[in-house]
């Protein structure tokens, strides 16, 4: 009988142990060797019934690879074909609420919006001239705003939020350019008639939305703000 290496010798079940084989001498055999469905010929050694084999053989068969060192022996096999790979962690839900940034930036906009409503508002109860200059002041402050809150933007509510504050925006520059126009034509709008005008009414209903919307940290969707 051929002498055998023990460190070659793999000190791991890999056969099913067959009852009444049980020998006091080892025996060494040719055998073929399947792993994860790779297979090829190795040396099985049998000794008290049980059966052990190369781990230099084992580790190639299986695309392993086998490391030394010291008194440690390491075995790494790859995962086998048809094993499930392991389960990805489940996605945590997107976030429902507004981000620091773009609150920041929102509660900023609305700020500027309410000051340029209040100045026209205060020019048409005083009778004042309403300059293309300043409106055009506020517009542009507005609009900045609105960039900055373009680009804080990383929720899902950001996002939906911000569609409703460039919509505020929109119908702001509109009832601006059209109460401009109004007193460059020397027509009197009244304090009643802006009050009951369907697009300051708008704005209005559309600024206590969104100022709601900042405090209680959620995105609501409102037809005012549309």
């Amino acid at each position: 009988m051929r002498k055998t290496s023990w460190r070659g010798w793999l000190i791991l079940l890999v056969l099913l142990i067959v009852p009444g084989l049980a020998r006091s001498q080892a025996v060494e055999q040719s055998r073929t060797l399947i792993v994860n469905g790779q297979s090829g010929p190795v040396k099985i050694m049998e000794l008290d019934g049980r059966s052990y084999v190369d781990l230099e053989a084992l580790a190639r068969i299986a695309n392993g690879t086998l490391g030394f060192s010291g008194n440690q022996i390491t075995l790494t096999l790859p995962n086998s074909a048809g094993t499930e790979p392991a389960a990805a962690p489940s996605r945590l839900p997107a976030n429902s609420g507004f981000s620091k940034e773009f609150l920041r930036a929102s509660i900023e906009e609305m700020a500027v919006i309410r000051e340029w409503r209040s100045a026209l508002v205060n020019s048409i109860e005083n009778n004042f001239p309403i300059q293309e200059d300043w409106t055009e002041h506020y517009r542009g402050q507005a609009a900045t705003s609105l960039g900055l809150a373009s680009v804080a933007t990383s929720t899902d509510s950001d996002r939906s939020a911000f569609q409703l504050l460039s919509n505020e925006f929109d119908n702001m520059k509109t009832l601006s350019v059209q109460l401009l126009a109004e007193r460059q034509n020397m027509q009197h709008v009244s304090p009643e008639h802006l009050k009951d005008d369907p697009l300051n009414q708008k704005i209005l209903t559309c600024a206590r939305s969104l100022a709601s919307m900042a405090v209680g940290g959620q995105f609501v969707d409102d037809a005012s703000c549309h």
